[in-house]
């Protein structure tokens, strides 16, 4: 691959974009390379957290502008919908609606769809030098890559209005004190702090996270009648696999649960 780099070890795929000379700004190459990365780590039975960060000192800088000199000429006439549908919206779906648990490692500025990317993750642990800056509005468009879904349920609406409307930069402490990130660190601790979290999250019931973030995404559509359903469901599900059996048993054993994420 020519953009981006993938390591599995120890049940975590940490999938790294690997252009830090365009501050990882995303070309129609990144956006083939991610989506089939995306899917093979989705489809990997020893995969069990998915981390994605940047290389150099950014996460991403959102869409290559240099892919547009040749065509921003007068008489352009750009059709963006139809590119978002093919580049951008499946992997937003795919994270959304992978069973694994996803954590972005921001390590840099998150701009545009660089941003869009680090909401669509589960969790996001930013270093101290980190931004997330909403940049569309200073190009003339709107936020897209489902932050307009995501972001006013992790910031609330007057927040997400605020970062959309403006496109400010909001560093990594402002992130963290409106719940827009679940950790700050310092720079050179990102990566270890980020393994850190996703070796815990590996070491559980890899149904019951799974069950867990399917319940938690759906429940801004549901009714409170159709998300208790919901749960019975889920909670039927999760109570029918080892790990639930093992994990009582280690409990009334007193011993640490050995689970086996099935």
């Amino acid at each position: 691959m020519e953009t981006l780099t993938l390591d599995i070890t120890d049940h975590v795929a940490t999938i790294t974009i690997d252009r830090p000379d365009v501050l990882n700004a995303f070309n129609d190459a990144f956006s083939l390379e991610f989506v089939d990365t995306l899917k093979q780590v989705d489809r990997d039975d020893d995969v069990r957290v998915v981390v994605i960060t940047g290389s150099g000192r950014a996460f991403s800088s959102g869409q290559d502008l240099d892919d547009l000199k040749a065509k921003y000429i007068p008489g352009h006439v750009p059709h963006l919908g139809p590119d978002l549908k093919k580049r951008y919206d499946p992997w937003v779906k795919r994270i959304r609606s992978m069973d694994k648990p996803v954590i972005a490692a921001v390590n840099g500025v998150a701009a545009g769809a660089g941003c869009s990317l680090a909401l669509a993750c589960d969790l996001r642990i930013a270093s101290e030098h980190a931004k997330f800056i909403e940049v569309f509005v200073n190009v003339g468009l709107v936020p897209d890559s489902a932050s307009t879904w995501v972001l006013p349920r992790l910031i609330g609406l007057g927040r997400a209005m605020d970062m959309c409307l403006t496109g400010r930069p909001v560093g990594a402490e402002e992130a963290l004190a409106i719940g827009l990130v679940n950790q700050v660190v310092k720079t050179d601790e990102l990566m270890n702090a980020t393994e850190k979290v996703a070796r815990r999250l590996a070491a559980l019931p890899g149904r019951a996270l799974a069950l867990t973030k399917r319940l938690l995404n759906q429940s801004f559509q549901n009714t409170l009648e159709a998300q208790l359903e919901a749960e019975a469901f889920a909670q039927e599900t999760a109570g029918l696999t080892d790990d639930h059996f093992e994990g009582v048993t280690a409990f009334l054993e007193k011993r640490t649960p050995a689970f086996k994420g099935c």
